[in-house]
């Protein structure tokens, strides 16, 4: 069963963009990751989805319901983290949260104190006095303090530091497998290779491709960026695979896609004073969907 279906939602702002003929599925149990770029439309899309803005053409349904004639059942089951969260400054977050909790109608004081003994949150504080980080915090303890069916991230983890990201995940897995099904908006690809079983990828306002993860690790390239003793000749790595070659000076760079051997058995026959070896960051890995498509 489809937990979200998005039929060609288009939102247009006058002549700014918004997203034209959005289309996919989300299926029950599965963490699907949103992917784009800043500006490409996942937040209008999600906002779309859960009614805060109206679409100018298109449909969308969760739970099997219109999400502008049942919107307001639907959020019951619905946690939702926006990019940026903003709250009234002089409260205190456990009465923020028990605020929250109140619309529910149950509960939520255990979850809530659970959450945020995981989170590394301090209930007692003053919004007025959090750190960004800690704000976000608050954010992922509302969203998930009502154990909803629907968890819908967007951008989650900007402003978390390294320890309490990994918490998150965890407990975000730890969701999954209690059966709550998960749409993760992002821009950094490795978050969501980590989390997610299928991926939607938006550029400028457009899906580019639904694949799995698996998939998209298979066609996945590698960034190759070398410092050597002498410049290489031009056609030194013109083998199957590598793009994007660039040669300044001792430096040289490119994208490979296939069997890492071929690429490191070259290099082992020049003198190399530096290597670096990274995923390409999601732009390079768009400029390829784009290129296939074209």
């Amino acid at each position: 069963m489809n937990v979200i279906e998005i039929k060609n939602l288009t939102k247009t702002y006058g002549k700014a963009r918004g997203i034209t003929d959005i289309s996919f599925n989300v299926e029950e149990g599965e963490i699907f990751g949103f992917i784009g770029p800043n500006g490409a439309g996942k937040s209008t899309t999600i906002r779309t989805l859960l009614s805060l803005i109206y679409p100018t053409s298109g449909s969308a349904a969760i739970f099997g319901k219109d999400c502008i004639q049942f919107a307001p059942e639907i959020k019951k089951e619905i946690g939702y983290l926006p990019s940026e969260v903003f709250y009234y400054d002089n409260m205190k977050v456990k009465d923020l949260l028990n605020y929250s909790a109140s619309f529910y109608k149950k509960d939520c004081r255990k979850r809530i104190i659970e959450l945020a003994n995981i989170m590394d949150l301090d209930l007692n504080k003053k919004i007025d006095d959090l750190s960004l980080g800690n704000k976000k915090k608050v954010g992922i303890v509302q969203g998930l303090l009502h154990e909803p069916k629907l968890i819908i991230l967007d951008e989650p983890t900007s402003g978390l530091d390294p320890l309490i990201q990994q918490k998150f995940f965890e407990l975000l897995e730890e969701e999954n497998k209690k059966g709550a099904t998960i749409l993760f908006s992002s821009h950094i690809l490795s978050e969501v290779q980590r989390l997610c079983n299928r991926v939607a990828i938006i550029k400028e306002g457009k899906i580019v491709t639904v694949e799995k993860i698996s998939t998209l690790q298979e066609n996945n390239y590698k960034k190759f960026k070398m410092e050597t003793k002498s410049a290489l000749e031009a056609n030194y790595f013109q083998i199957s695979g590598v793009n994007n070659l660039e040669i300044r000076g001792n430096l040289t760079s490119f994208l490979f896609r296939g069997n890492i051997n071929t690429v490191m058995r070259k290099i082992a026959d020049i003198e190399i004073t530096n290597l670096w070896i990274e995923e390409p960051d999601l732009e390079e890995i768009f400029m390829h969907y784009y290129e296939k498509e074209a």
